[in-house]
């Protein structure tokens, strides 16, 4: 019996998630884009930066984002790496506590303000309840990340983004999870005038049926669902001790795990 982690979500054979930092207005266009595609996007927001000239107000934060998720990236958008952990402790606890009482869901993830990040900060975040965290390093490549805190991306939406994306819709390569990750500002899109690039991909990614459309949070609980999976000595019984339902390639065919479930392969 071959037993593979290589699907997602009703058996799909990739991801899609898209991550957008700073919540400026553009951001109203961007998700109408989102919306009228079927595709999910993380949007990483500054709580004391919210309601100033050219950003989102707190009063539209659950409306806005419904459906997508919203996510930590510090209050004021400091550079994490250069000041106190007291101030770190502040920048991310009272990020977290303005944005969750606006959605009234945790936010468990967050993005880097400017990418800056290390191995001492990847440690204080786990303590304040930081699940995910990600990067502005783009590797070009469709796999899963080992350290969810330091998660970094296919691509900038500036970076060849239709011809990645074409690879990624037509890449058929089986026997692993594929993850195509986007990031960027939605004010790029305003300032460079291409908002058609975006149109463009949405489009073409909204067409293939074998991408599971996420935002960061459920790509991550996902795969930590998928890791969690228990088999039998003989590998021929398998329990779900999590809350999410997962897919795995039993022979080459699509099982479904339900959360709770234990079956017989």
């Amino acid at each position: 019996m071959n037993v593979n982690f290589d699907l997602f979500p009703e058996g799909k054979t990739k991801a899609l998630t898209m991550s957008y930092d700073d919540g400026q207005i553009f951001d109203r266009r961007l998700i109408s884009i989102f919306n009228k595609y079927g595709i999910k996007g993380t949007f990483h927001l500054n709580s004391g930066i919210l309601d100033k000239e050219n950003f989102i107000t707190k009063a539209e934060v659950a409306e806005l984002y419904k459906g997508h998720e919203v996510s930590v990236h510090a209050k004021t958008h400091p550079f994490l790496d250069c000041i106190p952990v007291e101030a770190i402790i502040e920048e991310i606890v009272e990020d977290r506590k303005c944005l969750e009482s606006l959605v009234g869901y945790p936010i468990k993830g967050m993005s880097y303000p400017y990418g800056a990040f290390n191995g001492d900060l990847i440690k204080t975040l786990e303590s304040l309840g930081i699940q995910y965290s990600r990067t502005v390093i783009s590797h070009h490549d469709f796999y899963i990340p080992e350290n969810f805190l330091a998660w970094n991306a296919t691509c900038h939406h500036d970076d060849n983004l239709m011809k990645i994306g074409q690879k990624f819709s037509d890449y058929e390569f089986k026997g692993k999870l594929k993850l195509m990750y986007v990031w960027g500002h939605s004010f790029e899109f305003e300032r460079n005038n291409n908002w058609n690039l975006i149109e463009n991909f949405c489009e073409l990614v909204s067409k293939n049926k074998e991408i599971w459309f996420a935002t960061n949070i459920e790509v991550m609980r996902y795969i930590k669902a998928l890791k969690r999976l228990e088999f039998s000595a003989k590998g021929d019984i398998v329990y779900n001790p999590t809350a999410i339902t997962v897919w795995i390639s039993v022979d080459n065919k699509a099982v479904k795990v339900i959360g709770g479930e234990t079956i017989r392969l």
